[in-house]
């Protein structure tokens, strides 16, 4: 039996999505840039999907850039408004650097683009610790922002333990915040989050959430890899880190890759209809899983917030075993996991995630991550319940003392 439960690393493109992209490969084909029949056939098509995606966040479209995915569009957020920001001389930040505060448990696309901003010396940076279920306190990042601080950016659900931030409550506050700012001087705060996790279960309407800056990947919900998007909302400027021609207003040059953007748009539009039943089915399931899995076996903690969770990952440590091992022997199974986030498969320190809720690294080296899918059924999970607890017995006499 072959058993899929990676979804929060990449997902299978669907039958649909793909049937709306394969005419851009071969009959229409143009150029979006050239002015003949091809090329405005398809402009006509990028256009719609601009629309469409828009729709989607009830923003303009605008306000939507397409990018490669969404390591790009955190780069062009955080470094193009940096870079705003140095190349402005804004008043308050003459003496001092801009700050960004931020998160320990984010994906490595915005730690690393933090850490380059810092080395290059264009800002200060706020590393925010969490609790033990991996959440963040908005009034800790509330107490963090200073005269200089220009940009906040707070993942919306963490892609390790599936962890729902505060989004929110953190949107309201810099809404508040920035009202009193133009009197003192103090530049505009601008939030920013990775909604890779939360796009197809959690409402991501940017208006009311308060939301400046939205960056997501297509792969995560049955869009093709090499396609995202970063949302930008009126009035915010970003130096572009492309460049090239003036593809995308100028924001983003290189040509667009219009069969993969109107498969995002596709996706967007399948992952809209039925979302919350769909949300309440995976929840149904992943608790499912997590409860057999702690009935089963013993030294098994559930990690992230036990209520605050993204309802189609289920993470674990587990005691006395390595993740690694186990992998490979669900593998042998048919059963696909993960021990935690894609992008630092073959490091072999423990998950940075982790280690900052507190998990000990022994523990953390024993991470499990299941993420559940569309296709996720009833009798695949009863057949991880029946494998799983087996496989850990077997591994843990083979364990040293």
């Amino acid at each position: 039996m072959k058993v899929y439960l990676d979804n929060a690393a990449t997902t299978p493109v669907d039958p649909e999505v793909l049937a709306v992209m394969m005419p851009f490969f071969k009959e229409k084909f143009g150029n979006p840039s050239s002015v003949h029949y091809q090329g405005q056939e398809a402009k006509i098509a990028l256009d719609r999907a601009r629309v469409e995606v828009a729709d989607f966040f009830r923003v303009e479209p605008e306000e939507i850039i397409f990018t490669s995915g969404a390591t790009e569009s955190v780069n062009l957020a955080h470094k193009g408004l940096i870079e705003t920001f140095q190349k402005s001389r804004v008043p308050a930040c003459q003496a001092e650097k801009p700050h960004i505060v931020t998160t320990s448990i984010e994906h490595k696309a915005v730690l690393e683009t933090c850490r380059h901003l810092e080395k290059l010396g264009w800002a200060e940076v706020t590393y925010l610790p969490v609790d033990r279920f991996g959440l963040v306190r908005a009034e800790a990042v509330e107490r963090a922002i200073k005269p200089n601080t220009v940009l906040i950016s707070v993942m919306y659900v963490n892609n390790e333990v599936g962890t729902i931030q505060p989004i929110k409550k953190i949107g309201d506050f810099v809404k508040k915040i920035n009202l009193s700012r133009p009197a003192s001087g103090a530049p505009r705060i601008f939030f920013h989050t990775d909604a890779t996790q939360a796009i197809q279960y959690l409402n991501c309407d940017v208006s009311e959430l308060g939301i400046d800056l939205l960056s997501l990947t297509g792969h995560k919900f049955y869009a093709p890899k090499g396609v995202g998007l970063l949302l930008v909302k009126s009035g915010i400027s970003l130096v572009r880190q492309q460049d090239g021609g003036g593809q995308d207003h100028g924001r983003r040059a290189g040509t667009e890759n219009v069969a993969f953007i109107a498969g995002l748009a596709e996706a967007l539009k399948q992952r809209a209809a039925g979302k919350e039943q769909e949300a309440k089915r995976v929840k149904e399931l992943r608790d499912r899983l997590a409860e057999g899995i702690l009935k089963k076996i013993s030294g098994v903690v559930l990690t992230g917030h036990p209520e605050k969770r993204a309802p189609h990952i289920a993470s674990f440590t587990i005691r006395g075993v390595e993740g690694e091992a186990v992998l490979m022997y669900l593998a042998d199974e048919g059963i696909a996991a993960s021990s935690g986030s894609a992008c630092a498969a073959g490091d072999l320190n423990p998950s940075h995630v982790l280690l900052a809720m507190g998990v000990k690294p022994e523990l953390a080296h024993g991470s499990l991550r299941f993420s559940l899918g569309k296709k996720t059924t009833i009798r695949e999970i009863d057949y991880v319940l029946s494998v799983l607890p087996e496989i850990v017995v077997k591994l843990r006499k083979m364990a040293p003392k």
